[in-house]
């Protein structure tokens, strides 16, 4: 119920808050049949082209089964797009954007991961614990699961995040008295909609940023006003759901 609602939700909002500055486009199939003809019949960099992206999502599917990790799959198709001619170095050399995006990336999953080993994360999970040792479990699991969401923009991937806090969070709002699913079950989809909050909080969204459509500022903010409807939704609506549901 409450991904429904966020679902019909968020599309919404973002559309009156940063609209589009084309909202009607009726020319585009007929103009997509005339650059068609424009560039006419594939050209074999084309061909080779479709033959690497079928490579790479063979690699990045079942390459596991066979030792190659994805990063080695992305090398595997770089090469092969350089050796077939379809890019030369210096066409990688202009994708400044991928660049910038490489550099302060690869920074920010390593201090994220430094975090954790250093004892960063298990210092701060002791002390929001013992922060809300007194309140009721209800309290706990709203506060902590608020803070572990915008606790993301520490963090430059799901992956990191969640295992360097979930298991710590949980523990201390199940020792709270809050019922283990519900907890369980909350910080799961909180580990989803976090990613909503900066251009560097998931996978897909430096790929997004990179484009160079939405600046830094509106992404930031668009995603904190997206993060405060996430939260109502999913505590409010979600939790008459999940107490219809007899889940607390």
């Amino acid at each position: 119920m409450p991904g429904l609602i966020s679902l019909a939700l968020i599309p919404f909002v973002i559309y009156k808050l940063y609209p589009p500055e084309l909202k009607e486009t009726p020319e585009a199939s007929a103009i997509a049949v005339e650059k068609l003809k424009e560039m006419g019949p594939m050209k074999k960099e084309e061909r080779y082209m479709i033959g690497v992206f079928v490579l790479l999502l063979s690699l990045w599917i079942f390459g596991g089964n066979f030792g190659i990790s994805a990063t080695t799959s992305a090398f595997v198709g770089l090469c092969v797009l350089l050796l077939s001619g379809v890019l030369t170095w210096s066409d990688i050399k202009k994708e400044q954007g991928a660049w910038d995006t490489l550099v302060w990336f690869s920074v920010l999953v390593m201090m994220a991961t430094y975090l954790n080993e250093l004892g960063m994360i298990p210092w701060f999970s002791d002390l929001m614990g013992n922060a809300v040792g007194q309140l009721s479990w209800m309290m706990t699991l709203v506060i902590l699961a608020i803070v572990y969401f915008y606790s993301h923009y520490f963090f430059a991937s799901n992956t990191a995040h969640v295992s360097a806090m979930y298991a710590a969070f949980l523990s201390v709002i199940v020792a709270s008295g809050a019922p283990p699913l519900l907890s369980a079950l909350i910080l799961a989809f909180f580990s989803n909609l976090f990613s909503c909050l900066t251009h560097y909080g998931a996978g897909p969204a430096p790929v997004f940023f990179g484009s160079g459509y939405v600046s830094q500022k509106k992404w930031w903010s668009l995603g904190f006003i997206i993060s405060l409807i996430h939260i109502v939704v999913w505590f409010g609506a979600g939790g008459m759901w999940w107490k219809a549901l007899g889940l607390w």
